[in-house]
Formats: C-alpha cells, structure tokens, sequence
C-alpha cells in the first residue's frame, strides 16, 4: 500500500502555503523564471503555478553553486521559509539544496522574464508555448480562468445544468457562408457556429443549460476583434416572460463575475492594472434610437440601417460613458432581416425582433433574445426566407412536441477578456489564435 507522504522527508508545499511555514524547512517546485546575481549571493525567482517566489541563495548558507541554476530549469528546492517586508509576498526561501527535474536544451529566442516581453506581434504568436510562460502574459489566462470560475459558479447556483453539444454538425445554426465544411465519411458536415439548436432542444430536458465551449466561424477577416475559432460562453432559460428576463440575468452574471475576480485574482488584476468596471445596472436603448443618437451627436450619415460599424460601437459607448458612466450598455429591437431565423419577432413591430446586443468599452460581446417556441410559427418564419424545413427536421422535432417560451445568449469570451483588460487585439485574450493567417502553432 502507498503511504501518501512517503515520497517526502520535508513537507512539500504549494507558495500560496508558505507563509504558514515561516521558520520551517520545506520543499517547493517550480520552474526558475530570473537569477539576480549579486556579491556572495542571488536572488532566484521561482515561478510556481500561481505566482513568482523570491528565494535567496548565499554562499553562506546554500551547499551548491550558483552556476549550477539557469533560466527555465524544472527544480525542487529545499529552503528555509523567512518572513522578509522587503518582499512583495513578506516571504522568501533561503535556499539550501536544489534537484533539478529538467534543464532546457537552449536559450529562450524571446526574452520572458521581464516586466513586458518587447517583440513583434507575429513573433510574440510564433514563439507562443514560450511567451505565455510571461508572468503578464499568463496573468491574462489566469484571470480568464478567473471568468469561467465566476461563470460556472453562477450557472450552478441559478440551477444551470451544463451540456456539451457536438461540434460538428449538420447544418450552420447562423446560416451564410462563414461556416468550415468538412467530409463526414462521404456526407457533408460543419464545424459548428454556435451551440444554438442544441441549448434550445436542452431547455425542453433541463430547462436552464449553460455551455463554455468552441465555436468556428469560417469568416475572412483579418481584423483585430475577429478570429475564426472562440470560446463561447452560451446559456438558455426556458419559461422566460420577455428578452428582458435574459438581459436582467446577464447583469447579475457579470456582477458576481467582477465580485469573483476581486477576491480571488487581486493579484493577477494588480499586476495588469486592470481597470475594473462597476456595475449595477446597464442602460438600454433600441437599435434605431442608438443609430439616430450616434448620428445626431457626431454628425454623421446613417448608411447601414442594419447593423452597427466598429466605429459606430465605440462611438455609442463614448456617449453612454459621457451620459451614466457605465462601461456596458444594451441595444435592443434588431431589425428581423438582420437576426437568425429562430429569433422571435416583435408583436408591437414584426419588422424588430425580441433581441439585443451587449455593448463593454466599444465592443459588442454578447448577442441574446428570445426564441420562437412555437413549431407553426418556427415554421412559418423559416418558409418566408426560403428555408428548406426539412433540412432542420431534427432541431424542429423539439419544437413539434413542444418547447415552452424561452430565450438565451451568446458571449465571447476572448472579446470579454480583452476589453476587460484593456486590449485593443482580441487575440491577446487568446492563448493561441486562430485566423486566416495562422494555423501553428
């Protein structure tokens, strides 16, 4: 039988328990991330799985050489742990002995261990598997990671049930043209846009679904908001009473996300001076009303009575700064022609649809509204555009023996990240990129 702490004659602990060991001896593991060296001593920074630990070496008190440490070595260190004020943590390690558990084979082509890693974009992406060992950089998925936490917590506690939806699929949930096709042993299939028919067929099992997942999107674009794989974070309710039920859920879900992040990451959002938002309540205006408002305010001609422009997105967000100081804000009432076909019409205007939009910082990133439940009317709405029904046989199978009223939303979790940490370059937010130019690695 394996005793648990046989393997060690030291305590072997994590950094984040290291200021309950203050005057004991102790084992930590890490990977070695700078060496400072001094006169008769070294500072050796450890990267440990959370956070950078100060250790000490001296020539008074370690029983090996200094020489015999360099950058990104895997080690386990043997160390006194001391309380030091002149620490960022009040700890450090005095260090004793060393084993070291792997050696790089070559120098870094990029330098990691300061402050900011100074290189290009392109090969800031190339050399991706070394430049996210950064401590900024891998701060940024710390803090996403942070989100889905936040996320998932408020799906279980609001009686979500999490699904997981193929991903390839027979038909695109949006349509057009932006879909990746692939030859399923001989039949035609894609690589899925959204998870939008399966979440609504689980409302009729579970009636509240959530799903944190990718999603693919053949568009070529080589923009900065766009790339063509991204997480999505996708949630459905059913028994709603209007789209608004949804927007109201979304304010609650970004709040307890933000409260999340303040307790549990201070440290990553300190390192990045993240800028973070309050948030209360959002202000919301139809699609239309923002059009003219943009228009009106900074002269500008209305050309596209669909849909908004990237500038147009900053510009509505500038006023509603200006006006409320909310960093969000909510369009609603998108023209029917501009929406998917399972979106419900308005019964005041069946020209504007029962959706919207959630506007953070200049940036769409979250696109919801209500579905239509009702099989003849999902029909009727698919034959006015010309739809084959029979191509969606399975997805209106849900609707056929019956859905109750329901709605949800679609959030990107890479633009929601980026905007939250203030980058202008969605791919930032994204460990590794997918995009028209980029495949590797």
């Amino acid at each position: 039988m394996i005793n648990i702490n046989s393997h060690f004659s030291l305590p072997h602990v994590e950094a984040e328990q290291l200021t309950n060991n203050i005057g004991n001896t102790v084992k930590i593991h890490g990977i070695i991330y700078k060496i400072r060296e001094m006169s008769g001593f070294a500072f050796v920074i450890l990267k440990t799985k959370r956070s950078l630990l100060q250790c000490v070496y001296s020539e008074e008190y370690s029983k090996f050489k200094i020489s015999e440490l360099c950058d990104n070595m895997s080690v386990v260190f043997t160390g006194e742990v001391i309380s030091d004020e002149r620490s960022r943590t009040g700890i450090q390690v005095r260090l004793i002995s060393f084993e070291c558990l792997s050696a790089p084979a070559q120098e870094t082509p990029v330098v990691i261990n300061n402050k900011e890693i100074v290189t290009s974009f392109e090969t800031m992406f190339d050399y991706r598997p070394i430049t996210l060992r950064n401590n900024k950089e891998r701060a940024i998925f710390q803090i996403q990671a942070g989100i889905c936490r936040g996320l998932r917590k408020f799906f279980d506690e609001n009686r979500f049930t999490e699904i997981h939806s193929p991903k390839i699929v027979f038909s695109g949930a949006e349509g057009g043209a932006n879909i990746f096709k692939l030859d399923y042993f001989g039949r035609e299939a894609y690589l899925t846009q959204s998870p939008q028919f399966y979440k609504q067929i689980m409302v009729g099992v579970f009636e509240r679904v959530y799903e944190i997942a990718p999603v693919f999107r053949a568009e070529k674009h080589d923009t900065s908001r766009h790339i063509n794989e991204y997480t999505s974070v996708d949630l459905e309710m059913g028994f709603i009473e209007s789209f608004y039920d949804i927007m109201k859920l979304e304010i609650k879900m970004l709040a307890e996300i933000f409260a999340l992040l303040r307790e549990y990451y201070a440290g990553e959002l300190a390192l990045l001076k993240v800028n973070m938002p309050e948030i209360t309540e959002i202000p919301e205006m139809t699609f239309t009303e923002s059009k003219e408002m943009i228009a009106e305010i900074y002269k500008r001609e209305i050309i596209d009575f669909e849909d908004f422009d990237p500038e147009e997105e900053k510009l509505l967000c500038e006023i509603i700064k200006k006006k409320t100081g909310c960093d969000f804000v909510f369009v609603t009432h998108y023209k029917s022609s501009k929406r998917p076909f399972y979106t419900m019409d308005s019964r005041e205007n069946t020209e504007v649809t029962e959706s919207f939009d959630l506007l953070f910082r200049g940036m769409e990133i979250t696109t919801g509204g209500q579905r239509i439940h009702d099989y003849q009317s999902q029909i009727a709405k698919m034959e006015n555009r010309g739809m084959n029904t029979e191509e969606f046989s399975s997805y209106l199978m849900a609707h056929k023996y019956g859905l109750p009223p329901h709605g949800g939303l679609g959030l990107g979790l890479e633009r929601f990240t980026a905007k939250l940490l203030g980058y202008q370059n969605v791919r930032y937010a994204t460990m590794f990129p997918r995009d028209i130019n980029r495949l590797e690695p």
